[in-house]
């Protein structure tokens, strides 16, 4: 499969900007993971986080992106400050089918970045990739994961039990799926 490539420009909505990764991330992106909520729905394994754990995370997809099985982003704000990590995974051309990913550091939280993330990676997706089915699965205590969905359309279908491998044991999966047209991108409620 040819690798993903970038999109250019970097996809804004003149709040966030979702950019390529860079080196001179590493330190910010180890320091925001490492936050309590973070590590409790986005961390998988049972050790403490390290740096080297960021920087094989960066190496592995960046080899998933050559691959063309993950795009991943930064998610940053209009001064370049780190707000959290996104991105489309799971990339399958030949099912026309992916999922989108994300976190969001604890000073960005409750102003709308993941809902603004998710928006921008969607209609990206459906535009450039020709995706006619988009996947959102989320830890069913992560309330906040599941209102993102739903503000962006996604329709919740169910649980997946047992679906992955997850700090020393399996992890149930709350699953949404967006189909082109149901994308809501509505922002008039939501704070900037």
């Amino acid at each position: 499969m040819p690798a993903l490539k970038f999109p250019e420009p970097a996809l804004t909505d003149g709040v966030v900007t979702l950019r390529p990764w860079r080196e001179s991330d590493l330190a910010r992106r180890f320091e925001a993971f490492s936050d309590p909520v973070c590590l409790r729905f986005s961390w998988p394994l049972t050790e403490t986080p390290t740096v080297d754990h960021v920087r094989d995370r960066f190496a592995a997809q960046e080899e998933a992106r050559l691959d063309g099985d993950e795009l991943p982003l930064a998610i940053v704000d209009a001064e370049d400050r780190l707000c959290g990590g996104c991105s489309l995974y799971d990339v399958t051309p030949g099912e026309a089918r992916a999922a989108v990913g994300y976190w969001v550091t604890a000073g960005a939280r409750g102003r709308g970045v993941a809902t603004r993330t998710t928006r921008l990676l969607a209609g990206w997706a459906f535009e450039h990739l020709g995706v006619e089915r988009l996947e959102l699965v989320c830890e069913p205590a992560n309330v906040a994961s599941q209102r993102v969905a739903e503000r962006c359309g996604f329709v919740r279908e169910g649980v997946l039990r047992s679906h992955i491998p997850f700090q020393g044991g399996r992890r149930d999966s709350m699953i949404f799926s967006l189909l082109p047209g149901e994308l809501l991108t509505s922002t008039a409620l939501e704070v900037p």
